[in-house]
């Protein structure tokens, strides 16, 4: 059980500190740039280790299929996804003051 929690926090202190130190959670570019190497080393790492669980274990483990790939960049849709957010933050309070003032007006006409 302890060696267990000790795992855990292990590889999500890990986890923090690359995160801090590759800055994964500062400008869009820097982020969009570690996220584009991590995407060439990932896959020839985990064919790595695999290579070497094998020798090590004698287990003989299935070739993966290569990983498929994605014109898509996280920096367009997280900048129109924050834009959208923070405009309708800003816009949240005097959409509440006009629904409000038409409930008041409509419960008025009910009353009535």
């Amino acid at each position: 059980l302890v060696a267990r929690f000790l795992i855990k926090g292990s590889v999500a202190g890990g986890a923090v500190y690359l995160v801090y130190d590759k800055e994964l959670l500062g400008s869009s570019d820097k982020s969009q740039a570690v996220l584009q190497k991590a995407e060439e080393v990932v896959p020839n790492a985990v064919y790595q280790f695999s290579l070497y669980v094998c020798e090590q274990t004698g287990l003989k483990l299935p070739q993966l299929p290569a990983p498929p790939k994605f014109n898509f960049h996280i920096r367009d849709s997280w900048n129109s996804g924050i834009i959208t957010m923070m405009s309708a933050l800003s816009v949240a309070p005097s959409k509440a003051w006009e629904y409000s003032k038409e409930g008041w007006e409509y419960l008025k006409e009910r009353t009535k």
